[in-house]
């Protein structure tokens, strides 16, 4: 006969979920996130209360760490009590914002082009740190893929994405520009454009203002004389026909080779972001149709990539 349990949890195991969101429980600046967005939200004057802002916005990230649509993020709340916990659900609570209650929080974000400050925040704490320098910046540009079906109302695909073509492969979607600190790999600065747009023109926006030099790749060759990209010394990288031309043996073209691999190991930092954001976070398609929506989740998911990035940092700056 099958022994029935009592229904007591006895496991002393912490999961890597649960270890992760521990970990980004005490490294998010909730307070001043909730700053920034109450002043936005609705007041309700009838009906039931609503739910607090903070517990919105923990929904509304664990939504993007997990790479979950709004019907499956309200169902998740109700299955996975480690959500529940995180969110500061109450567990007797017979109340759990549905999947609309976020989708009309993440418009909110969107309307009020609130993305980008909440990027600002989190970077003026990571530089209140000492994690970001803001001396250098090295830039680069990924493309991050869309369905092309056009089974939709209109019968098109989206008008914000383009096709571009990478070597042999065609790709149709959005690129996703972002602009890091050289010295911590951390993201200060996010643009996106359709795919076709080429990566040296969003070079100049890409700079923060204040950085002494600049690191790009080869597709930013000729940046130096983009007027909206003057301020910073640019060290580009040389072409990949010319470099391999280079003669190890001969002094210039030994000393040449030596600085082409001391920019690209600066460089190789803006991968790091793009890493976490692809395989970390699962942001390798677009969830969203129009470039607006999809340039904040990409400025929500370059925020949320720089505070796991630094999370031994903080922890450890916390005692």
């Amino acid at each position: 006969m099958k022994q029935l349990g009592l229904g007591l949890n006895l496991s002393t195991k912490k999961t890597r979920k649960r270890v992760f969101l521990e970990e980004m429980e005490r490294v998010a600046p909730w307070a001043a996130l909730v700053q920034i967005v109450e002043p936005y939200c609705p007041r309700a004057k009838t009906g039931r209360p609503p739910f607090a802002v903070e517990t919105i916005f923990r929904i509304h990230y664990l939504q993007q760490w997990f790479g979950l649509s709004d019907p499956a993020n309200e169902d998740a709340l109700h299955d996975v009590a480690l959500y529940r916990e995180f969110a500061k659900l109450d567990a007797a609570a017979a109340r759990v914002p549905d999947e609309t209650t976020v989708l009309r929080f993440r418009h909110l974000l969107e309307r009020h082009d609130l993305a980008p400050d909440i990027l600002r925040l989190v970077n003026d704490l990571l530089q209140t740190r000492g994690l970001m320098l803001r001396i250098g910046t090295a830039v680069d540009a990924t493309v991050i893929a869309a369905p092309s079906l056009t089974k939709n109302a209109d019968g098109e695909r989206d008008p914000g994405m383009r096709q571009t073509k990478k070597g042999n492969n065609w790709d149709f979607g959005i690129n996703a520009h972002i602009g890091v600190d050289a010295h911590s790999g951390l993201v200060h600065t996010v643009a996106a454009t359709p795919a076709n747009v080429n990566d040296l023109n969003m070079a100049g926006a890409l700079l923060h203002g204040g950085e002494e030099a600049a690191f790009g790749d080869a597709g930013y060759q000729g940046v130096q004389k983009r007027p909206e990209a003057a301020g910073p010394t640019w060290h580009v990288a040389m072409r990949p026909g010319k470099r391999r031309k280079l003669n190890a043996l001969l002094e210039p073209d030994f000393v040449a080779e030596q600085v082409e691999k001391m920019k690209a190991s600066i460089r190789a930092k803006v991968h790091h972001p793009f890493r976490v954001i692809k395989r970390q976070l699962g942001f390798t398609k677009v969830c969203h149709r129009g470039l607006p929506k999809n340039t904040a989740q990409i400025a929500t998911l370059s925020a949320l990539s720089n505070l796991w990035m630094a999370r031994r940092q903080l922890m450890g700056a916390q005692g």
